[in-house]
């Protein structure tokens, strides 16, 4: 290991006992994975030295990697046992699709812009990460060919959950995403049982918006 790997190592050894573990955080699963992930790939050069901040980073596009308490927050709450096939909508830098890609069986991820999601796949591929399937397209519409997933996820925030995704959530299932306005929104938890929806607000948070026939419109 070389000097510098030596320091991102000790700084992300840092970021999971102050900003997770001491903020509630108890997943023994989510804080392993963080540990051992190196969140610095999934950055531009230009922000490397920040990856271990408490702070969501640009990653261009208008885009963002969000910060690491919310990635872990909403791994925690997913729950992602090692059989389940997941959905994440929104893949972005591929850290968290990377997160869920070491705790469950399978990946499908979507990303509906094209140099985000090429930059993802060269991350994931350079790091040995092999049980994702990466597309381009709207995400708002889920993955019906790979229907039905066990966890949907997504890194944008929607005016209420897809029906599509609802649609593809496996009996049992759970999706985790943030919903509200364009500026503020509820971080919220269903479950789908017997055909039936259950609702659960988890905290306040702030996201790009999830665009999409079933989310915002471009210019909303």
């Amino acid at each position: 290991m070389d000097t510098c790997e030596g320091n991102f190592a000790g700084l992300r050894r840092a970021m999971v006992e102050r900003q997770l573990r001491a903020r509630g955080i108890s997943d023994e699963r989510v804080l392993e994975v963080m540990t051992d992930l190196p969140r610095e790939k999934f950055i531009g050069q230009a922000h490397r030295h920040e990856a271990y901040e408490d702070r969501p980073l640009s990653i261009g596009s208008g885009q963002t990697i969000s910060q690491p308490y919310i990635v872990a927050l909403m791994s925690q709450e997913l729950a992602v046992a090692p059989a389940h096939r997941v959905l994440d909508v929104g893949a972005g830098s591929g850290y968290q699709t990377a997160i869920l890609a070491r705790m469950g069986r399978e990946v499908f991820a979507i990303e509906r812009i094209a140099e985000l999601a090429g930059r993802a796949e060269a991350v994931l591929a350079e790091l040995g990460i092999d049980n994702i399937t990466l597309t381009v397209g709207d995400g708002t519409l889920g993955w019906a060919e790979e229907a039905p997933f066990d966890r949907i996820i997504c890194g944008a925030a929607g005016p209420d959950v897809p029906e599509a995704w609802i649609e593809q959530l496996a009996e049992g299932g759970r999706i985790v995403m943030p919903v509200g306005g364009p500026e503020v929104q509820n971080l919220i938890a269903i479950e789908k049982h017997d055909d039936k929806i259950t609702r659960r607000n988890i905290c306040g948070v702030r996201f790009v918006r999830l665009i999409g026939q079933q989310g915002w419109g471009e210019n909303t």
